[in-house]
């Protein structure tokens, strides 16, 4: 490789990428680390503030570490995919049993800790160290086989190394420190912004000249990926049990599972199995709040909520206990839960609506 693609990404970046972001302008290897973990599969303007929040309460890895992992899921609820939340937790703490608080500086290295695949490690070490090591986000993906004209199905793990291998031999040679903080970030905001998925921007991009998906006229159709996400659908009820001065009763989710150790109302694949569970004083009691829709990446949740209004914290025959409105607050609760429980309380649980949910 004659270093053409490097040295215009550098200096496309200097002049063009993003610079504003918070997570940029440091080699902070703890910031960087928490900017990616967060930023997959979820867009930046969504993280930034989650960001904020989490610097705020946990200023560096010492502090994640020490924290209750219940308050790290509080802090994470509504970015979804949980498994990083808990993971991130693990990696703070293995960040200072193991690695006496500091990040391992190789992309080999940083491998061994829970949550961190081959592309974030790859990114903390060349935005924090400038080790020369690809990253192969979708966003960067898609630069690459465009650039390449790579058609071949990545779906195929055996294709995905070659596409690999690729990407190795284009990092720039020289300079690494500087040169592979630049070039890495440059990547991400071409994948970002110029080469979107569809309409890219092809006429200002940097890359132009030698792009081969450009050249023949069809960027939209890299990359190849034909093994689709299949999308199943599931019904959930919920039991809301409300007691005396807006108490509710909560149990924590197993791992693994949905919404996995997050405090959530108990779960039930049926309204049925709902009354069950109850004793048969309280199934008089119980008032169907309309149902609503959750959507996850790979299925969409119809959640059936099923009130249950009690004048004293009676105990359930079920795992939980009860929370008051300061410890909800503390609390990892699901997205659409917390929703749904501050639906309630604002307009009173008896008059809530499908659109208010």
């Amino acid at each position: 490789m004659d270093g053409f693609l490097a040295s215009r990404v550098v200096r496309w970046q200097a002049l063009f990428g993003r610079h504003d972001l918070p997570w940029q302008n440091t080699r902070d290897p703890y910031r960087v680390w928490l900017s990616e973990i967060m930023l997959q599969q979820t867009q930046v303007a969504t993280v930034q503030a989650y960001f904020a929040r989490f610097l705020a309460r946990f200023a560096d890895v010492q502090a994640l570490a020490q924290a209750p992992l219940d308050e790290v899921l509080h802090l994470w609820a509504g970015l979804g995919y949980y498994s990083r939340a808990r993971n991130l937790h693990r990696c703070a703490q293995d960040v200072v049993s193991l690695h006496g608080g500091a990040f391992p500086r190789t992309a080999q290295q940083l491998q061994t800790l829970p949550g961190i695949g081959r592309s974030t490690a790859a990114a903390i070490a060349a935005l924090c160290f400038g080790e020369r090591v690809a990253i192969l986000d979708g966003n960067v993906k898609r630069v690459l086989t465009r650039y390449l004209g790579f058609a071949d199905d990545l779906a195929l793990a055996s294709n995905e190394r070659r596409l690999w291998e690729q990407a190795t031999q284009l990092l720039p040679t020289d300079h690494l420190l500087h040169n592979m903080a630049r070039y890495t970030q440059g990547m991400m905001d071409l994948g970002a912004g110029l080469c979107s998925t569809r309409n890219p921007a092809c006429p200002v991009c940097p890359l132009v000249e030698r792009c081969v998906a450009q050249a023949v006229g069809a960027p939209e159709k890299f990359p190849l990926k034909t093994r689709k996400l299949k999308r199943s659908v599931e019904s959930i009820w919920l039991l809301w049990a409300v007691a005396d001065e807006g108490a509710v009763w909560l149990s924590q989710r197993p791992t693994p599972g949905v919404w996995a150790g997050l405090y959530c109302l108990p779960l039930f694949e049926d309204r049925q199995a709902l009354q069950l569970a109850l004793a048969p004083s309280n199934t008089d009691l119980l008032q169907d709040v309309p149902a609503f829709k959750h959507v996850l990446t790979h299925k969409d949740l119809y959640l059936h909520p099923v009130l249950l209004r009690l004048r004293r914290r009676h105990t359930l025959a079920l795992e939980g206990q009860w929370f008051g409105a300061a410890q909800m607050a503390q609390l990892g609760l699901p997205a659409p839960i917390k929703k749904m429980l501050e639906a309630g309380k604002s307009c009173g649980s008896d008059h809530l609506r499908s659109d208010v949910l």
